[in-house]
């Protein structure tokens, strides 16, 4: 009862395995043994118990192979390999033992043993030599006249192993694509987090920083409030563009228009901005990259470093550009990476995957240092120098 519980388990997990061929499929090929069937009914067999015992257990072999080696979990395993070789010893003893009729049922022995050797090496060991056998035994029974069954089981060893490899390669495949999608929408979404993060971290910053500074205005010099409170305006304006920029995918940051903001937001919050810029030309993806790093050192500057000077500075060669801001840290510094989050730690994810490194910590002098090189792609020899301080 055991092994029948077995039996049908493999059945059902066949049944739930993905879309293709399975054991059922290589049923009506025993329809093959209806010759054998015919000469025991006609009395012509000898010993007939011996004979129908033997057909019945070919048959329940033959099915029982056939299941497992559609069920991956099932095929290779001890089980399968010693049912398929009780399968052969049968065979070829019903072919020996009764001739002519019964050499129908060594092509379905090549189909049992395509189903479970299909893969190159095996196969080439195993189908040889069962071919030559086969070919032996017919001959001695039943001479040149059935040197189609010799054929039929070469084909049926080959055909059923190379359908079920590429059926399995097939299916194997679509999980691999399906894999790739959820990959895609998982890169997908870390990307969107990343930039939502950097983006509303901030646009925030430079807010509250703005309103800070409308509030103290405002009792004092009502047009200056009001200038700070068209540029908060713009600010958030600005947000919305980058947000839906960053939701299509789109979005590729201007270095030069991120330097400007960084300006604009460290002057904002009383930290004097110093901007050095030299070197070639930059490709956009190169700049894009830059401008997350500007954005993000600039944020923590203004959120968290207390300080009174931060520098910015970018040099490179034709090879390596590198990126460095600095901050001299006039009040308490939190160190960002002390906690991980989603700013630095995902912008060194990123320039780690351009093949790039991104350095942080407290700067030999006091403050705080972010570090970026990366690989600069030269379009074409230009150099620009922006030495301002301001």
């Amino acid at each position: 009862m055991r092994n029948i519980r077995r039996f049908f388990k493999v059945v059902r997990d066949q049944q739930q395995w993905e879309r293709g061929p399975n054991g059922l499929s290589l049923l009506p090929w025993l329809l093959m043994g209806l010759g054998a069937l015919s000469h025991l009914l006609g009395g012509q067999a000898p010993n007939p118990w011996i004979g129908s015992l033997g057909l019945i257990t070919f048959n329940t072999l033959y099915i029982a192979i056939v299941f497992r080696a559609c069920h991956p979990p099932s095929r290779e395993t001890p089980l399968t390999w010693g049912l398929l070789a009780a399968l052969g010893v049968l065979t070829f003893a019903l072919a020996i033992g009764y001739g002519r009729e019964w050499l129908l049922l060594f092509p379905l022995l090549g189909l049992a043993v395509g189903a479970v050797v299909r893969h190159g090496r095996l196969l080439r060991w195993v189908s040889p030599p069962l071919v030559v056998a086969v070919g032996a035994v017919t001959f001695w029974r039943d001479s040149w006249d059935s040197i189609g069954v010799v054929y039929g089981t070469f084909m049926s060893v080959m055909v059923t192993a190379a359908i079920l490899a590429l059926d399995e390669s097939v299916r194997q495949l679509r999980a691999t694509r399906e894999e790739l999608a959820r990959a895609a929408v998982e890169k997908e979404r870390l990307r969107f987090s990343r930039d939502l993060h950097d983006l509303l971290g901030h646009t925030l910053s430079v807010i509250v920083v703005k309103s800070e500074v409308v509030r103290r205005l405002a009792p004092r010099d009502l047009d200056a409030a009001l200038a700070q409170v068209a540029d908060i305006e713009a600010v958030g304006r600005q947000a919305l563009t980058e947000i839906r920029e960053a939701v299509t995918g789109y979005r590729e940051g201007s270095l030069a228009t991120e330097l400007d903001r960084a300006r604009d937001a460290l002057s904002s919050a009383g930290i004097e901005p110093v901007v050095r810029r030299s070197g070639p030309l930059l490709e956009p993806q190169t700049e894009a990259l830059l401008s997350w790093v500007v954005r993000e050192s600039t944020t923590n500057a203004v959120r968290h470093s207390g300080a009174s000077r931060c520098v910015i500075a970018l040099d490179g060669t034709a090879d390596r550009v590198r990126l460095t801001v600095t901050d001299d840290g006039g009040g308490p510094v939190v160190v960002p990476d002390a906690t991980p989050g989603s700013g630095l730690r995902g912008l060194r994810e990123r320039v780690a995957a351009a093949g790039g490194t991104l350095d942080s910590g407290p700067a030999p002098r006091g403050g705080f240092h972010v570090t970026a090189e990366l690989p600069a792609e030269t379009p074409g020899p230009h150099a620009c120098e922006d030495d301002r301080a301001h």
